[in-house]
């Protein structure tokens, strides 16, 4: 008993000694001064921690990213893109009916009608122009204006008249809408020369745009892809669309839009088409099938 009773004073003395006046083995003015020092030295980190995100914050813009040398330039997106690149349908409502709406939804902000605000919106013009300057990114400007494109410069393939609500898959000549991914501040050069580019191509090089080509992937399949159509302000990307400003200069800004239409697919065949861009800073990388370029595989069912 007075070994539990000696094991239970000595527990309880540690935690506090009324004598010496300490509790957990310390004086009030020993804990005083362990609290003054964590103080001092979690204050210290602090400061450096926020002093080092400051000087980080003060390299950068809010405006134009200040390291850009590992984005490359630029992505090649479609619409609809549905997993895996591939569109597999039917002549039949239900089977298509997601792809079109994934399209309809997609032009929905290239409605006439969302582009009315003129403190929003500029008419850049039908005709292909050069680069649109709009001030540098670092200016007191604020919000820079759009250009206007109206979805009904995509034709067959805008999804605005009855005949082409369907955007081509019900007939069996679907269409695909392309655009370049948004680069702050890129300005894609169109190629010099012919060079550079297929043969198959050089209809579609013109001045002041960056032209598109689609054309079968594999050599085999070139008897199975009848006439492709380009709908849009040209076979490729006008420039007077660009550079793009950023999220927070250019807000309301549209890309240009390419209506690429398969005219004749052999029903029942599985075919793979590349779609490419060509400009003098524009690259491709076999690793991103997306960089510069991409491929889908289209099978349309009887």
């Amino acid at each position: 008993m007075s070994a539990n009773k000696n094991a239970d004073g000595g527990w309880k003395s540690f935690i506090w000694n009324s004598e010496k006046k300490e509790f957990l083995g310390r004086t009030g003015c020993s804990w005083f001064k362990i609290f003054i020092f964590y103080v001092i030295f979690y204050g210290c980190l602090a400061g450096i921690f926020i002093g080092t995100i400051q000087a980080m914050l003060m390299t950068l813009s809010n405006f134009k990213p200040t390291y850009q040398d590992r984005v490359a330039p630029p992505g090649l997106s479609h619409f609809p893109r549905p997993d895996k690149a591939e569109i597999s349908y039917s002549i039949k409502e239900e089977s298509y009916k997601p792809y079109v709406d994934h399209i309809k939804k997609f032009l929905k902000a290239y409605d006439p009608e969302n582009q009315i605000d003129t403190t929003k919106f500029d008419d850049c013009g039908e005709q292909l122009k050069t680069y649109t300057d709009r001030g540098p990114l670092e200016s007191d400007e604020g919000v820079r204006k759009a250009c206007r494109f109206d979805r009904a410069w995509l034709k067959d393939c805008a999804g605005i008249e009855k005949k082409d609500e369907d955007f081509g898959f019900k007939e069996g000549k679907p269409c695909l809408i392309v655009k370049l991914n948004r680069i702050v501040n890129f300005r894609p050069r169109p190629p010099s020369s012919n060079d550079s580019i297929p043969e198959p191509a050089h209809p579609n090089v013109q001045p002041n745009l960056i032209p598109i080509h689609c054309t079968n992937k594999r050599e085999e399949d070139a008897e199975h892809l009848g006439p492709i159509e380009y709908f849009g302000l040209g076979p490729g990307f006008p420039l007077q669309y660009y550079p793009y400003y950023g999220k927070l200069l250019h807000p309301n800004y549209l890309q240009p839009l390419v209506a690429v239409k398969f005219h004749n697919i052999t029903r029942g065949y599985e075919m793979r088409i590349e779609c490419k861009v060509y400009g003098e800073n524009i690259y491709y990388n076999e690793k991103d099938r997306y960089q510069g370029r991409f491929d889908i595989k289209i099978t349309i069912n009887s």
